[in-house]
Formats: structure tokens, C-alpha cells, sequence
């Protein structure tokens, strides 16, 4: 299983009025982790849009275990946990500079194609073939 590791680089504005980071800035970390997992394996969410697909969120799901507040140190680490046809799995740990988990989850994803001003699901194995079988290879056994 492949895991990429994203050092995420928080701030002031990043947290809420009892000095810890609010929960919604870890929905946005989800995605920064995922889009180093995709560069980290040779490919670029922009080139899936560019060829008219998309990959939006389907379902999410976080936990919460510590809180995280203003100087800690904190990563995002990512795997692929589920790769079929029509839905991928990203699982997630979010922890701390001490390594421990502070939030985990998952956000499934579905790959559409933009047909006119509707989306369509489509196989992402049959619209990426090279991507899914990389998924294939690195994925949580």
C-alpha cells in the first residue's frame, strides 16, 4: 500500500473561538492530501478536467479523535482503500508532529464526463485505464 504524506501548513485564520483549528479546514486538507496522492503517482487532476471528466465527492466521512491547535505540526497522510469501476476510495489520517492520529476518514469519489450541462458517471477504468491499474497497484490490500 502506498501512503503520500502532505505537510499542511496552518495559520491564525485557521482556527475557531476555542483556539483549535475548526473542523472544516480538514475537508480541505482531505483534498490536498488526495491531490499529492495523484501527483506523487504521475498524474494531474487537471488533465482529467482538461479531457472534459471530473471526479467529485460522493460520500465523506471524518472523524475526529484530538484536537489540533495553532503550532502544531500537522500532516495529512493518504491511501487508496477502494478502486472499482465507477467509485474510488481515498482513506485518511490526519495527525501531529507527535504522530498521533487526530482525525480519520475517507472521501469516495465518482468520475463524471461533462455532457453539455449535465454529468454523466463513467467507468474510471475505462476513461483512465492507465490510472486505474496504478490505483490497482498501490492500493490497501
Amino acid at each position: 500500500m502506498y501512503v503520500a504524506t502532505k505537510e499542511i501548513q496552518i495559520s491564525y485564520a485557521d482556527t475557531d473561538m476555542m483556539g483549535v483549528i475548526y473542523h472544516g479546514n480538514y475537508i480541505k486538507w482531505l483534498e490536498l492530501g488526495r491531490t499529492q496522492l495523484i501527483e506523487e503517482v504521475g498524474y494531474n487532476y487537471l488533465d482529467m478536467e482538461k479531457a472534459g471528466y471530473y471526479a467529485p465527492v460522493y460520500n465523506l466521512e471524518i472523524t475526529y479523535k484530538k484536537s489540533i491547535k495553532l503550532g502544531d505540526r500537522v500532516f495529512v497522510k493518504t491511501w487508496i482503500d477502494l478502486n472499482q469501476g465507477l467509485k474510488t476510495a481515498y482513506g485518511f489520517q490526519i495527525v501531529n508532529g507527535d504522530g498521533d492520529v487526530c482525525a480519520e476518514g475517507s472521501t469516495t469519489h465518482i468520475v463524471v464526463k461533462k455532457d453539455g450541462d449535465q454529468f454523466k458517471p463513467v467507468q474510471f477504468k475505462k476513461a483512465f485505464p492507465e490510472w486505474f491499474q496504478k490505483y490497482e497497484e498501490i492500493k490497501r490490500k
